[in-house]
C-alpha cells in the first residue's frame, strides 16, 4: 500500500485495548490541528498489533469517538493486524543485509540490564523458540524535535539491540510502526512523548530499509497525580455526548480560546489559532 505523500502528511494510530479518554483524544487533536496548520492531511491508522491486548469492538468505538468530536480523517483507516505479509517482506529484506539475528534470552536473564548486552548476536540464522532483534548501528544519530527541540544518541550504546518480531511470533510495534509510516508516505510524525525514546531505534530502521526519515514532534502528555493519562490508569472513557464538553477542556489545556459551538466549528477556530510554540520544551500537562 503505497501512497505517493503530499508535502504534509500526519496521522493518529491509536491502540484498540480499550475506548478513547482525554489522554487520546489530546494526541488525536494535536496531530489533526499540525496537519491542518501545515494543509496537509491526517490519517488514521489502528494499531492492533497484539491481539491479547486487543478489546473487542474498540476499532469501531474509537472510530465512532473521533467522528462525535468532529474529527474527519483521509483515505481508509488501516489495521496493523491486517499487515502481517508487509512486516515479513521486511524482515527479509533486513536479514539480506545481515541485520538481523535470533535471540533466545529471557527476560529473567535481562534482568537488571537497561541495554541489550548483545549476547546472542552471532546467531544469524533463523532458529525456533527465538525472538528477532535488530542490530543497532553504532552511529550517532541526531534530530530537532518540533516540541522538544535538538536530541541526539549513541543509538548502540544508549539502546542496545531491539525486538522486531517477538518469541511467540507476533510483530513488534518498532518494526510495523515504521513499515506503516513507509508504505502510507507518511511525512510527519506527531505523537506524545511518551514515546520519544523509541524514534531512535525507528529512525534507524528506516535508514536500514532504505528511507529517508520524516519529521517528528513529540507533544506534552496529560498528567493526573503525578501518572500519565492513560488505559492502563484507568483514565475515564470519553462521553461521545458531550464531546462539546470535553473539547471545551483540551482547548483550555492547549491555551486557546474558541467558543462553545458545534464541534466542527470549534475544529475550524482551533486550526486558525494552533501553533506548536505553546508546548515547546513543555513534558507535562498537569490536570
Amino acid at each position: 500500500m503505497t501512497n505517493q505523500s503530499p508535502l504534509y502528511r500526519g496521522r493518529f494510530a491509536p491502540s484498540p485495548t480499550g475506548p478513547l479518554h482525554l489522554g487520546s483524544l489530546l494526541a488525536a487533536l494535536i496531530s489533526y490541528l499540525e496537519a491542518r496548520r501545515q494543509g496537509g492531511e491526517w490519517w488514521v491508522r489502528i494499531e492492533d498489533l497484539d491481539p491479547p491486548r486487543t478489546q473487542p469492538g474498540a476499532s469501531d468505538a474509537i472510530l465512532r469517538s473521533l467522528e462525535a468530536h468532529g474529527l474527519a480523517w483521509h483515505s481508509t483507516v488501516m489495521h496493523q493486524s491486517q499487515r502481517s505479509e508487509a512486516y515479513q517482506k521486511a524482515i527479509e529484506a533486513l536479514y539480506n543485509r545481515d541485520l538481523l539475528f535470533w535471540c533466545r534470552c529471557s527476560r529473567k536473564q535481562l534482568t537488571g540490564t537497561q541495554v541489550y548486552p548483545g549476547t546472542c548476536r552471532a546467531c544469524r540464522q533463523p532458529r525456533a523458540d527465538a525472538a528477532i532483534r535488530f542490530q543497532t548501528p553504532a552511529v550517532e544519530d541526531r534530530f530537532t524535535d518540533l516540541f522538544q527541540g535538538p536530541q541526539q544518541s549513541r543509538l548502540a550504546h544508549d539502546y542496545g539491540d531491539v525486538v522486531i518480531r517477538r518469541r511467540d511470533g507476533l510483530f513488534a510495534y518498532q518494526l510495523a510502526v515504521v513499515v506503516d509510516d513507509i508504505d502510507q508516505g507518511m511525512t510527519d510524525i506527531v505523537r506524545g512523548i511518551d514515546l520519544l525514546s523509541s524514534t531512535f531505534w525507528q529512525r534507524a530502521l528506516y535508514r536500514a530499509l532504505g528511507h529517508d526519515c520524516p519529521s517528528y514532534a513529540h507533544f506534552p502528555v496529560l498528567v493526573h497525580a503525578d501518572q500519565k493519562l492513560s488505559k492502563q490508569n484507568f483514565a475515564p472513557a470519553l462521553n461521545n455526548q458531550q464531546a462539546v464538553d470535553n473539547l471545551m477542556q483540551l482547548w483550555h489545556w492547549l491555551g486557546l480560546t474558541i467558543e462553545r459551538d458545534t464541534p466542527e466549528y470549534m475544529l475550524a477556530e482551533a486550526s486558525a489559532q494552533w501553533s506548536p510554540s505553546s508546548l515547546q520544551t513543555i513534558r507535562e500537562i498537569e490536570i
